[in-house]
């Protein structure tokens, strides 16, 4: 039987999703992101869900703030994006370009765990971005349009840190959303 946590935080998040995301401190950032509904961590004890769900928060509250602390946490040194978009390093310079080009184009970008499952050494979550486009992207300027898009990732877990990452994002609705591509 799965078992269903929810938090106080994420009520608190989904609360806070105004916030100027990029400008709040890491705790804060982790907050945001703390998820709707964690199902399947039943099976673990507390101590090895706090160890595999540990570098997975602090990897969204990064996506919620650009910090290096949060991604140093969050990912091995030997982290593999196994989905990886042209263009996009590999490795933790990844996601830290991601991370500076979203945060300029959205800078009050949040990123928010709406449900996350765990199995095994995987977690995999299923995560919604919102914010406004007041930045630019790809040579566009935004003016405030709304951006709301969703995005999964699967999360191996090893030796405390996310060693490897297959994700699908919609960029589709996002490009659509910032009038870089027709609807």
């Amino acid at each position: 039987m799965n078992i269903r946590i929810r938090t106080l935080a994420a009520l608190a998040a989904l609360a806070a999703a105004n916030a100027m995301a990029a400008q709040v401190d890491d705790r804060a950032a982790v907050a945001l992101a703390a998820p709707l509904e964690t199902i399947g961590a039943e099976t673990l004890d507390p101590a090895q869900r706090q160890a595999l769900l540990a570098p997975v928060e602090a990897f969204y509250g990064f996506w919620n703030n650009g910090s290096p602390a949060l991604l140093q946490q969050a990912l091995s040194p030997a982290f593999v994006d196994h989905t990886l978009p042209p263009g996009r390093p590999q490795g933790i310079a990844g996601p830290a370009a991601a991370s500076k080009g979203f945060l300029a184009a959205v800078p009050d970008l949040n990123a928010s765990v709406v449900q996350r499952l765990v199995v095994g050494d995987r977690v995999v979550s299923h995560i919604r971005f919102t914010g406004h486009f007041t930045g630019s992207f790809m040579g566009r300027q935004g003016t405030g349009q709304p951006v709301d898009f969703i995005a999964t990732d699967i999360l191996r877990v090893r030796d405390g840190r996310i060693t490897d990452n297959w994700h699908l994002e919609d960029n589709l609705s996002f490009l659509q959303q910032i009038g870089v591509v027709q609807k």
